[in-house]
């Protein structure tokens, strides 16, 4: 999954901040029952004990040392046992404490990734991709044709298988997707379906409006402290598996913009890092607002998809109401 190495270590630092938080409850737990059942904690001694003076027989050649130690142990644990349940105890109060038992808060089983850490991968790559929220609405449970009718259900059908297999094959095939055609038709919402797939799929997914974007781009060095800050703000940007630009044609007009969206495209493009655009203007639009070779580099390496009907949010809006 493409974590930056800070957000792995910040993930292996969380597993040592349960360890740490169960070592210090089951410390309670032991306390609590040695005030409580003093015979508990008299036994425990005895185990430390009979442990010691065992080891040294067997260090001195008693081959029957290690039996009987085992077999001393085993009755004196049945008497703790019994203590315990007494005492109104459940019987593995004072077992380990585990945040995870599969991986026992180690984050590995077997040396492969424990499906906690897996999903503590996700729950960061969600938050790392800016639209979390819209994600639980947006994606291809809640995915419905009723609004679309004659050519406009032909494209959006279209659209959709589209996006389906540009989930299916992400992680083998590198692709790009450019959703364009009259506004509120679900060119977002396709988006935001695909990154859905894909981030449970684990792969890195960051969200910008076209604003956003290019607000981030136009990032002054001099205004970031941490010079480190400002290199991951790139590499998030140039090197996610998934970057989804929303709405473009929507940022404020800049001088640079065309130059900025041409660098971002081009330099994607090298890392094979795919791109989803998308934009109300119609393609002559796109190729007179930014640049001929932008409007060159978008028809030639990415797919393209026309979405057209009625503003799907204007007429939800309107049956509320």
């Amino acid at each position: 999954m493409a974590l930056s190495n800070s957000q792995y270590e910040s993930i292996k630092r969380s597993y040592e901040e349960h360890q740490l938080h169960n070592h210090h409850l089951l410390e309670q737990r032991k306390q609590e029952v040695y005030e409580k059942i003093p015979a508990y904690k008299d036994i425990e001694d005895t185990i430390s004990s009979i442990s010691v003076s065992q080891g040294k027989k067997l260090l001195d050649g008693d081959d029957d040392a290690l039996a009987e130690l085992k077999r001393i142990i085993h009755e004196l644990s049945q008497q703790k046992a019994v203590l315990l349940q007494n005492s109104g105890f459940p019987s593995e109060y004072l077992e380990p404490v585990y945040t995870c038992p599969d991986c026992q808060d180690t984050g590995y089983i077997n040396g492969s990734k424990c499906h906690c850490f897996k999903q503590a991968m996700i729950r960061m790559l969600y938050e790392q991709s800016n639209i979390q929220k819209m994600l639980g609405k947006e994606n291809f449970s809640t995915l419905s044709e009723q609004f679309y009718q004659g050519e406009d259900l032909i494209h959006f059908r279209k659209a959709v298988a589209t996006c389906k297999e540009f989930v299916d094959v992400f992680k083998s095939t590198f692709q790009n997707l450019f959703f364009y055609g009259t506004v509120g038709t679900g060119k977002s919402f396709l988006s935001g379906c695909i990154a859905k797939e894909l981030i449970e799929q684990g792969q890195s997914v960051i969200y910008f409006s076209a604003a956003q974007l290019f607000e981030s781009l136009s990032v002054n060095p001099y205004d970031f402290k941490n010079k480190e800050d400002l290199y991951n703000l790139y590499e998030d940007i140039y090197n996610c598996d998934l970057l989804i630009v929303d709405d473009l044609g929507t940022e404020t007009a800049r001088n640079n913009v065309s130059s900025q969206l041409f660098s971002c495209l081009n330099e994607r493009q090298i890392r094979q890092k795919s791109t989803i655009i998308s934009t109300n203007l119609s393609l002559e639009e796109v190729r007179s607002r930014y640049s001929d070779r932008i409007f060159s580099r978008i028809t030639s390496n990415y797919e393209l998809c026309k979405l057209t009907g009625p503003d799907i949010r204007m007429y939800k809006k309107m049956i509320n109401n």
